[in-house]
């Protein structure tokens, strides 16, 4: 049973490092369109964003509406990048704990 519990962590411990990179990504992409840095009307673009937009939309949304106004700036992504890098590895060593 030792060994599933190494391995479910390390798949938890890349699954959270996949989702922090993919939401780095985002905001990223978030705040090279607000700058008009980079078009929305091309078509890479276009598809890259709203992939990313129907993915982590659905997560930042509640954190959102948990947070006050803070005039424009928009920290729900940064909560969850920064709940994702420094959560993970307790979950992950709770789960290796158990076994």
């Amino acid at each position: 049973m030792g060994n599933f519990a190494y391995l479910l962590a390390d798949l938890i411990m890349g699954l959270s490092s996949l989702i922090s990179f993919l939401l780095f990504v985002y905001i990223i992409f978030s705040l090279l369109i607000s700058f008009n840095v980079i078009n929305t009307y091309n078509q890479f673009v276009s598809i890259v964003y709203g992939a990313l937009y129907k993915l982590f939309e659905p997560i930042l949304s509640p954190i959102r509406n948990a947070l006050p106004d803070l005039g424009g700036i928009d920290f729900s992504p940064i909560i969850v990048f920064f709940a994702l890098r420094y959560l993970t590895p307790f979950v992950a060593e709770a789960i290796i704990r158990l076994a």
